[in-house]
């Protein structure tokens, strides 16, 4: 079976790769864009290296930094209405993401519905997103979501709290530009939770049933570069060469997922993110070994060779070694970048557990759930959320 692979056109990797916004503007022939960021971005400076380089090219822009870190459909609009506003010389012919995984996000699906008129609801899966809208030019400032070289986005409900997943070419961005440097004043909560978020990517797209060979060397290339290095980017945060790695790393993770999907950890963190406000990576760590340990007897040789990749397990260990080895890794990450528990976070129990009926739907409905080498029955998926609860 073939695999459909899409990624940016324009890929700007390494140092200072920031510094290459106007050439890459050009080459896109845009001189009018949106800038899209969020108010921490802006106040601690990072706006202001992005808008010099636009002066000193004398390129023309505008900023909306009403971004959130778990972007609803509301800030969604709000950026739609600032995209069609448009500026004193005109419309605007590009879209800048600059932050995290919910920023590039925001800009992506702002993108798609000022062009298209709908909403995001129609835009949401099982539909498939279409080209359609400005370029984006994606500079992710956080080591994680990989959102710069996927085509995915996922926006919250408000009404409902629910987490939609919008898929299709048309979330693909024009151009990503990845500046590991950007990540050097990333506090060390943020930066183990983008971590945790980008090596759960890269395992759930080397065991999904839509695993492919292409994806396969993505993921595991990822898995190389995070799992030695994540630890010390927590501790050591101005470790230049660990950020590199794990930046990367990230990256890659984000092309193999986009292009194998995620799997049971994604289809279950998403409602507890949009029920309980846990931010997107930090769900996923909290779920990742509970769900490891449930799927690993369906796929044996894929999460030994996780194992292997990540460094916790050496070439010549068997797969039941390997397994035993994968799980006391990923406990001990997980301890090592103080991830807390769902209980150790502050949800109440008695809404946490009268919202499992709830999240069970939910997760089953985005469809992660089936790429999962062990399909969850409710019941299962039920039992898995109560058991990781505390």
């Amino acid at each position: 079976m073939s695999a459909n692979i899409a990624i940016p056109s324009i890929l700007q990797i390494g140092a200072g790769a920031l510094g290459e916004i106007a050439p890459t503007l050009a080459r896109l022939g845009c001189a009018n864009p949106l800038i899209v960021s969020d108010a921490v971005l802006a106040r601690i400076g990072l706006v202001g290296q992005l808008t010099a380089l636009l002066d000193a090219a004398g390129i023309a822009h505008a900023l909306f930094d009403g971004t959130e870190p778990e972007p609803s459909d509301a800030c969604v609009m709000a950026g739609v209405h600032a995209l069609l506003a448009g500026s004193p010389r005109g419309p605007f012919d590009a879209v800048i993401a600059l932050g995290g995984g919910s920023v590039i996000d925001t800009a992506k699906v702002m993108a798609v519905l000022a062009a298209s008129g709908k909403t995001i609801r129609e835009i949401a899966v099982p539909a498939i997103v279409a080209p359609v809208g400005l370029p984006v030019i994606a500079i992710p400032t956080t080591a994680g979501t990989g959102s710069e070289v996927t085509r995915v986005a996922v926006i919250t409900e408000a009404a409902n709290d629910e987490k939609l997943l919008c898929m299709g070419p048309g979330l693909v961005a024009a151009a990503a530009i990845i500046d590991y440097e950007l990540t050097l004043g990333l506090p060390p909560r943020t930066t183990a939770d983008t971590g945790l978020d980008a090596l759960t990517h890269a395992i759930e797209a080397h065991v999904s049933a839509k695993a492919n060979p292409f994806c396969d060397q993505q993921a595991l290339a990822a898995m190389r570069l995070i799992g030695p290095n994540l630890e010390t980017v927590y501790s050591e945060p101005q470790n230049r060469t660990a950020r590199e790695a794990v930046m990367l790393g990230a990256t890659l993770a984000g092309i193999a997922f986009s292009g194998a999907s995620v799997a049971l950890v994604h289809g279950m963190s998403r409602p507890i993110g949009a029920h309980f406000h846990v931010p997107h990576g930090l769900s996923n760590a909290m779920l990742l070994a509970a769900v490891t340990e449930f799927s690993l007897a369906a796929a044996p040789e894929r999460y030994a060779a996780c194992a292997r990749a990540i460094g916790f397990a050496d070439a010549g260990d068997d797969v039941g070694a390997a397994h035993a080895r994968l799980m006391a890794g990923l406990n001990r990450i997980v301890a090592a970048l103080e991830v807390p528990t769902l209980s150790g976070f502050g949800i109440d129990r008695a809404r946490y557990f009268g919202m499992i009926p709830v999240m069970v739907e939910q997760a089953l409905a985005s469809g992660s759930p089936g790429n999962n080498p062990r399909v969850p029955t409710p019941v299962e998926l039920a039992g898995l959320y109560e058991a990781v609860w505390g």
